[in-house]
């Protein structure tokens, strides 16, 4: 027995010698010193010894066991090593090579005149106001002087999730929240996205943006809008930019008017830009009509208000001399870089 154990010692030594993973060597410990192992078969057989030779044959064998143990774990601390500076080796960076390009992003042209026009009424003294782009059919139409039978409430012309709820057609939803819960004076623009059945084509988008403007206070005037409506459009447009209002319609707003601006290009001569018209329309705007400002608990015999409404893409096409609305939805890089 007793050369059996050196065999297995001497086999096991040699085996360490060689050894190139922390993996073999564990299948090298298992083979030898597990439960199953040629050391372990060996010490099963001690029964059949006389007792003299039982514990000089078990104290040969605690200490070929202890002895493989320490070189296997020596071993082991060995082979991690190997392993960890091969791996740094691999690792390395080499400071002297050329680091990856990742590009630079930059901003929407949405975003780009958004903010332009965050900027031109912030310095007004805006305040910004969100609300929800899920709306109830109270606050996007009843609210807002829309009766029941108004066109703008079909199912051609609206997203409707149920009877009383909708996707917003318009953020003025959001001015009777405001005016909801807070009394005048008020100063506010709100924008986001809102939603309406249209076909895709060059002017027209189910998904858009638009901005809204609202003032009220206690002796607002036609005069106060068309001062705020020329200091928007010199900022946005250029200092010799010129503004016209026409006589229109919103249920909201009363009297209401669209507003043009003259042509960035020609300066008002008429050009393929403007159409020959000189003047390209840019919004929507009104004084606040007195039933909304009643509907909001607000007494129009005291307070008066304006509000003005823009499509971000309409602007962002007039800004930018853009002809087809798609281009800003297709991700095409060749036409974001421009910006």
């Amino acid at each position: 027995m007793k050369e059996q154990l050196m065999a297995i010692e001497a086999e096991v030594l040699d085996l360490l010698g060689n050894v190139q993973n922390i993996k073999s060597l564990e299948e090298i410990r298992v083979l030898f010193l597990g439960k199953k192992g040629k050391l372990t078969g060996i010490l099963k057989g001690m029964g059949s010894l006389s007792a003299e030779e039982r514990p000089v044959m078990g104290q040969i064998a605690n200490e070929v066991r202890k002895k493989l143990e320490v070189e296997i774990q020596k071993t082991k601390i060995a082979l991690a090593r190997k392993e960890r500076e091969e791996k740094i080796k691999r690792e390395t960076i080499d400071v002297s090579m050329p680091g990856t390009f990742f590009p630079r992003g930059r901003k929407h042209p949405l975003t780009l005149v958004l903010d332009e026009i965050k900027e031109v009424f912030i310095g007004m003294g805006y305040e910004i106001a969100e609300g929800p782009e899920v709306e109830l059919d109270y606050y996007n139409f009843e609210a807002l002087n829309i009766p029941r039978n108004h066109p703008a409430r079909d199912t051609q012309d609206t997203f409707y999730i149920n009877d009383k709820v909708l996707l917003r057609t318009q953020t003025s939803p959001v001015q009777i929240r405001v005016m909801e819960k807070k009394k005048p004076p008020i100063k506010i623009i709100c924008l986001g996205r809102v939603y309406r059945s249209d076909q895709v084509d060059a002017t027209h988008s189910p998904i858009f943006y638009q901005v809204e403007g609202l003032v009220v206070d206690k002796g607002v005037t036609m005069g106060d809008l068309i001062g705020t409506l020329q200091v928007f459009a010199k900022s946005l447009f250029g200092e010799n930019a010129k503004i016209r209002l026409r006589p229109h319609h919103f249920p909201f707003t009363e009297p209401s008017a669209e507003v043009d601006v003259s042509c960035w290009t020609c300066g008002g001569k008429g050009c393929r830009i403007c159409k020959n018209e000189g003047w390209i329309e840019i919004l929507g705007s009104g004084m606040v009509h007195p039933k909304v400002l009643e509907i909001c608990g607000i007494d129009p015999t005291v307070y008066s208000g304006f509000a003005i409404g823009l499509g971000v893409e309409r602007t962002a096409m007039a800004r930018f001399n853009i002809d087809d609305m798609r281009l800003f939805y297709e991700n095409d890089l060749r036409f974001l870089k421009q910006f």
